[in-house]
């Protein structure tokens, strides 16, 4: 069992939801990402995405494009992430998921990243860009590697492809609160307690809902009725406005996490 089933299992025995953070690795630096995850940890996240940092993103809106080339001005590339992830593991057993684009994947080779990311201490991948159709070798590997495999399913995805979506995934489904990128948002869809329903009447899998999540108010609706809910660009806005003074911004982005996770307690 992976860290993060274990997670949602010890939530789920606690009738509560999970509280799940997005920073991009590297933000302004890696050292300040490694304080980050473990202020968070103390904070009450229960899972953590790190972004890995690229030039040509398709999924992510203005705020974590900033961020990611902030991350690529400090040379940040995935085997300094893992060296990262190896020395965050020395403090916590946080669960640590890989946001990542496939581009990197296949440059890296697919067996080679899994190892690598799994040996680091990572405990699974997001790729955004890559669709289950197109995902048999990653399963493959990761599946062998006990390595979690998170899809995303979207408004628009049918039952067909939900059911694809839940087949392929393990530790959790990902789903995308709206049509668009990431990036923070005064108001959701009102559709999106009734997509829930509809996927969970297909699978059993955690489901955990992402994009657009930016209010401690916005958690507590959304937790009502998925599994846990994501928050990305909301955070970075935090630690984007005091950016020059990483104490300051390591300490106003902790607060602000702390609140946003009460709403799923």
């Amino acid at each position: 069992m992976s860290r993060i089933e274990k997670r949602f299992k010890e939530i789920k025995a606690k009738k509560k939801k999970a509280f799940i953070a997005y920073i991009c690795a590297g933000d302004p630096d890696l050292a300040t990402t490694k304080r980050l995850v473990l202020e968070f940890d103390k904070a009450g996240v229960d899972i953590i995405e790190l972004g890995v940092p690229f030039s040509d993103p398709l999924a992510d809106g203005p705020t974590i494009q900033r961020a990611s080339q902030r991350a690529l001005k400090k040379r940040v590339n995935l085997p300094k992430i893992f060296l990262l992830i190896k020395e965050l593991r020395k403090n916590t057993e946080m669960p640590l998921v890989l946001m990542i684009y496939y581009n990197l994947i296949y440059d890296y080779g697919v067996n080679k990243f899994v190892r690598d990311a799994k040996g680091s201490g990572a405990d699974g991948v997001i790729v955004p860009d890559l669709i289950p159709e197109e995902a048999d070798e990653l399963v493959f590997v990761s599946r062998a590697y006990d390595f979690n495999t998170i899809f995303l399913a979207a408004p628009t995805s049918t039952k067909e492809r939900i059911r694809l979506i839940a087949n392929k995934s393990t530790g959790f489904i990902y789903y995308v609160s709206l049509t668009g990128v990431t990036g923070a948002r005064k108001s959701l869809s009102g559709h999106v307690r009734e997509h829930i329903r509809e996927i969970k009447h297909i699978t059993k899998k955690p489901i955990c809902v992402g994009f657009g999540v930016s209010t401690p108010k916005q958690v507590r609706q959304l937790s009502r009725f998925c599994d846990g809910v994501i928050v990305g660009s909301a955070i970075i806005n935090k630690l984007e406005k005091n950016i020059k003074n990483k104490n300051r911004a390591i300490k106003e982005a902790a607060a602000f996490v702390k609140s946003l996770a009460k709403g799923v307690k």
